[in-house]
């Protein structure tokens, strides 16, 4: 007797429908997302030639906030042309490939920013908790090593994502509720059992943003500790001024994202076009927020941005 052969169904396109129950406004909400992405490029293009024609900025911290700015431009021009064009010119299909193409850089990008943000964390552990050791500590080898660690980890812990979307069936439908493909979101049309994949859904997520974060958190309580340990009133508020722009940046990030990922597994009660405002704000916001508040908040980057600025002028 023959076994019968499994064969998956999957649509040759898929259909984003956007913001549900916002569909008229398209055209209206469009305007604060293409001017959020022109800040995005611009702030982070500005960024990289500050850092890169100042060789007082040529440290750590820095190299890591290139590699930050770098993957902000990359993920926010994965997701932002398209949404632009499903809003201004109701371009709604995207085919099967390109929407798990989109979901694998989406993720992978996504966890490689998180790298990043514990890498400049520990950077700034190192600096404040042992600053007498710090250029022996975080070598340029050693800087590289972390940041080829970080894309690996994003790349070899999310390329599994598409493979097992590509073996389900998609029997409920072709319409995707949300502005962008989403590993959820494709998760929510498969007409099989999809218990195994919302699973390692959660370890994946856990295993990097949330050990991410606690260990941010961790090195935040140290660097406090060590701060308030400082004789001088002057020394605490430079040091707390210079961690300021990194949690700041910190809390732009994960507080969205982690909102987007609890409301897309549990929160069945809160609106639709609420959870898709906020994962878009968790892709959008911190790409264009990422250099504002640096250039804010970092005075040697402000005075590099002054320095170029003026001489350009003169």
């Amino acid at each position: 007797m023959i076994a019968p052969n499994r064969t998956n169904f999957h649509p040759t396109t898929f259909l984003l429908l956007g913001i549900p129950g916002l569909e008229t406004a398209h055209i209206w909400i469009s305007i604060p997302f293409f001017l959020t992405y022109l800040f995005a490029l611009t702030g982070n293009c500005a960024l990289l030639l500050i850092i890169k024609t100042d060789p007082s900025l040529h440290k750590p911290m820095y190299f890591f906030l290139c590699m930050l700015s770098v993957n902000d431009l990359i993920l926010s021009s994965t997701t932002l042309p398209k949404i632009l064009s499903l809003f201004w010119l109701n371009d709604r299909e995207i085919n099967f490939k390109g929407c798990l193409t989109q979901i694998f850089f989406i993720h992978s990008l996504s966890t490689m920013e998180s790298g990043f943000l514990l890498a400049m964390a520990f950077d700034r552990y190192v600096a404040i908790c042992n600053p007498l050791r710090h250029s022996a500590i975080l070598t340029p080898g050693v800087i590289i090593t972390l940041s080829l660690a970080i894309v690996l980890r994003g790349v070899i812990l999310l390329t599994p994502h598409p493979f097992l979307l590509q073996r389900l069936s998609y029997c409920k439908s072709n319409i995707i509720a949300h502005t962008y493909c989403e590993f959820m979101a494709l998760i929510k049309l498969a007409c099989e059992n999809t218990r195994i994949h919302r699973i390692y859904g959660l370890v994946l997520a856990f295993l990097t943003g949330g050990l991410d974060f606690i260990l941010i958190i961790c090195s935040y309580m140290f660097i406090l500790c060590a701060v308030f340990q400082l004789p001088s009133k002057k020394a605490r508020l430079k040091t707390l001024s210079t961690c300021g722009a990194h949690a700041w940046v910190i809390l732009v990030s994960y507080i969205p994202a982690f909102f987007s990922f609890i409301t897309h597994r549990f929160g069945h009660k809160i609106a639709p076009h609420i959870h898709i405002f906020v994962a878009n704000i968790y892709l959008l916001i911190p790409p264009m927020l990422n250099p504002i508040i640096y250039g804010v908040k970092t005075k040697s980057i402000w005075k590099s941005f002054l320095k170029i600025f003026t001489n350009t002028n003169n």
